[in-house]
């Protein structure tokens, strides 16, 4: 599913023009985005937490130089749904072979 998916589906579940979706889903993207740029998570209960996790220093391998490199630590986002998520992705979906 693309933003365009989620868009359509809302604008269709509530009757809202495209536009105005678009500009709220944006708005909320862009949102979370800067929280996390700031330091600050995101805690949606009930769907789960756009977090920010620290990866350490670590040594690396330049395969075409043959060489070692050095990873400096540094942040990432991340996402961690909530139980009452997990719990009805585990129970309403089929397992995927």
């Amino acid at each position: 599913m693309t933003k365009a998916d989620i868009v359509a589906k809302i604008s269709e579940r509530k009757g809202l023009e495209k536009g105005d979706v678009q500009a709220v889903v944006e708005a909320f993207m862009e949102e979370v985005k800067s929280s996390l740029e700031t330091g600050d998570n995101v805690y949606l209960r009930g769907f789960g937490s756009f977090i920010i996790k620290t990866r350490a220093e670590k040594t690396g391998r330049n395969i075409s130089k043959n060489t070692t490199i050095k990873i400096p630590a540094h942040n990432i986002p991340a996402f961690k749904p909530a139980k009452v998520f997990v719990e009805a992705i585990k129970t309403n979906t089929e397992v995927a072979v």
